[in-house]
């Protein structure tokens, strides 16, 4: 016999004051090299010249925002708003993930992992209708232009010099260098038992309890990169557009948690303004259809 039992939340909050010190901390800690593809090795004169692309308007078509128009380091690399505006005037279908941490995030991009591989996802915008309308050739005219960008192209890529491929190379290199700071919570699980505060750990405690925030949103990154329907009450097709598969319908990658509270508004159509609103959404406003994820329950126990 199956049913559920709601746990009052005054239990909940004394069963997890105790969890925390129990806990095995090994999958939280966070690594302390930068993943990087054997072909795209870290480079210090590369990275430099990727974030100038980076903050660059002139790849747009209309030379009016840049990559850090949509993933602004101020708002976590992300977007303040529930859709940004493309260089045509045009509000995007979704909101911009953050590129914080990116390194890790693949080999899947976007929302609906619709690119494969860091290099496909950083020159994606540049030719998009919505995004930044413009092509490569355009781009590599402007920038020609620039004696500054030419020599470095010709220096760093001898033989290649400035091309679709070197641009959108230099672009992911640099976006692999933006990672989150060290947090209370990463110097908590390297073994500084003061880093955070009761109410954290507590907090902790649930994420990874009863609560099962921890079911996506796992290890260091609190994510694992993987896509899911969580019920949310829109018709946005999500990953299916992708996989053509009716299964996937509303499915979108979950995001790493990291530099949260510079984020808002939150999920992938900006429509949950408040963190308050996220945790609210998961206890009482999950849509159940087909494609909706199991363990999206918490607060409650199947016994």
């Amino acid at each position: 016999m199956r049913f559920r039992v709601t746990i009052p939340f005054v239990l909940l909050v004394l069963l997890a004051s105790v969890q925390f010190a129990l806990a095995d901390l090994s999958e939280w800690r966070r690594p302390l090299s930068i993943p990087l593809p054997k072909d795209a090795q870290y480079d210090p004169r590369i990275t430099r010249l990727g974030k100038m692309l980076f903050f660059d308007p002139r790849l747009s078509g209309a030379q009016n925002i840049s990559y850090s128009s949509c993933h602004n380091p101020s708002f976590g690399w992300g977007a303040p708003v529930d859709r940004v505006i493309g260089a045509a005037n045009t509000p995007l279908g979704r909101s911009a993930p953050s590129t914080l941490n990116v390194a890790w995030a693949g080999p899947l991009f976007f929302w609906d992992g619709q690119t494969h591989g860091l290099e496909e996802q950083a020159g994606g915008p540049i030719t998009a209708d919505a995004e930044m309308t413009s092509s490569f050739d355009q781009t590599r005219l402007r920038l020609g232009q620039v004696p500054e960008y030419l020599q470095r192209f010709d220096t760093l890529f001898l033989g290649e010099s400035m091309t679709e491929g070197t641009i959108n190379r230099v672009i992911a290199t640099f976006e692999r260098t933006i990672v989150a700071g060290w947090s209370p919570f990463g110097c908590r699980v390297d073994g500084d038992e003061t880093a955070l505060s009761a109410s954290a750990q507590r907090g902790f405690d649930l994420f990874t309890g009863v609560a099962g925030c921890s079911n996506c949103h796992t290890g260091w990154n609190f994510t694992n990169g993987q896509f899911d329907d969580i019920g949310l009450p829109d018709d946005d097709p999500g990953r299916s557009v992708v996989t053509k598969d009716y299964n996937d319908d509303h499915k979108f990658k979950s995001p790493s948690l990291h530099n949260i509270a510079l984020r808002a508004p939150y999920i992938h159509n900006g429509s949950l303004p408040t963190l308050e609103s996220v945790a609210n959404h998961y206890s009482a406003g999950v849509v159940n259809r087909p494609t909706t994820a199991t363990n999206l329950m918490p607060f409650s126990v199947t016994g």
